[in-house]
């Protein structure tokens, strides 16, 4: 394995892609992209800078105090062998590093305080702590389960809350591994979580975990006891399967995605626990909610468009369509920046049509 995030010297497999002692890579991986970022000012909708990088990328993890943007990639899906992560600079999107890994990444998030970043490698059932600075994989964490195929439950999303990890298994039914981010040690399951665990985020208002599942259920999970309380569901009979979700903490509201049943994003009241609006947006993937600027922003696949919404009508107020697939968002800290992963397609043989790419754009 190569030397992680060094300077450049010279300057499962499609289901979770489309949801969601160590060797080198077996065969050889297209060259990313060098050529300088693309930067557009878009009328009244703030710069836009887009910088093609490498196949397969997912999710991003930012850390302020070094100003770098982190991009975990999977790389291809054929003759391809293990992964990468990218380092970035948060403001012009050039290379400051990048890491070459055995496994491939799909979910990324960092410590609070920047010492680690961890990765899920979700086609191996996975999980990996990375160093930021060197890049070298510190710990790993290998989960047992595997499907009716033999093949281990694929690792998507991971959350990091009070010092654990909540890792989702992409299962039927699926489960949670709760994992302890400083010794990546395994500390419990949750088991019975439906199909396919999707997203995880924890809220300040209720003081509880939810998990989003295939099943069209949101999981409403005591983080002191890591027992599942409620399952919280659209109540109108439609099947869903529920992807991602953001939160409003001062309104107590959740949003939750669905890319491909419902097609649609859905508004929950946390303290009811009852659906209080639909949005009726079309197919909508990543979210995040700006609580800087109370804005919402949605990625959607399949129309190729990034939609920013007023966090209070809904109504939209701007939208970035791209020539690839808008997939996983990002926003700054300081809530005048977001982050887009853009996805090419895949062939027949799940060879990648192009580059993916990553966007920067500042907020107006």
């Amino acid at each position: 394995m190569k030397t992680l995030f060094s300077p450049r010297k010279a300057a499962l497999v499609l289901a979770i892609a489309t949801t969601f002692s160590l060797t080198a890579c077996q065969f050889p991986a297209r060259k990313a992209d060098t050529s300088t970022p693309v930067t557009l000012e878009t009328s009244g909708q703030g710069k836009l800078t887009q910088r093609e990088l490498g196949e397969g990328l997912y999710e991003m993890a930012y850390l302020p105090a070094k100003n770098a943007l982190y991009v975990a990639s999977a790389q291809g899906f054929k003759e391809v062998s293990g992964g990468m992560i990218y380092r970035l600079d948060a403001t012009t999107l050039k290379t400051t590093g990048e890491g070459h890994y055995d496994l491939k990444n799909f979910g990324l998030i960092s410590a609070p305080d920047g010492s680690a970043l961890y990765t899920t490698n979700s086609l191996d059932g996975g999980i990996s702590q990375i160093d930021p600075e060197s890049g070298k994989v510190l710990k790993r964490l290998m989960f047992s389960e595997k499907n009716e195929k033999g093949l281990p439950f694929g690792t998507r999303e991971v959350f990091l809350h009070d010092g654990l990890l909540y890792v989702g298994g992409v299962g039927d039914p699926g489960l949670i591994w709760v994992v302890d981010a400083k010794t990546l040690t395994l500390k419990t399951r949750i088991k019975n979580a439906g199909k396919w665990v999707t997203g995880i985020i924890y809220s300040p208002v209720s003081d509880r975990i939810y998990a989003a599942n295939g099943s069209g259920e949101i999981l409403v999970i005591n983080p002191r006891n890591n027992k599942i309380e409620q399952r919280l569901t659209a109540g109108d009979g439609k099947e869903y399967l529920f992807l991602n979700m953001a939160e409003d903490p001062a309104t107590g509201r959740l949003f939750v995605t669905d890319n491909s049943k419902a097609k649609n994003t859905l508004v929950f009241d946390e303290r009811s626990g009852k659906v209080i609006k639909r949005l009726d947006l079309g197919d909508s993937l990543g979210i995040k909610f700006n609580g800087k600027r109370n804005e919402i922003y949605i990625s959607q696949r399949e129309s190729k468009k990034v939609l920013q919404l007023d966090g209070t009508t809904y109504a939209v107020k701007n939208s970035w369509s791209f020539d690839g697939h808008p997939n996983s968002l990002l926003v700054s800290p300081d809530g005048q920046t977001l982050y887009v992963t853009v996805k090419q397609g895949f062939n027949p043989d799940h060879s990648s049509q192009g580059l993916d790419s990553v966007v920067r754009i500042g907020l107006e």
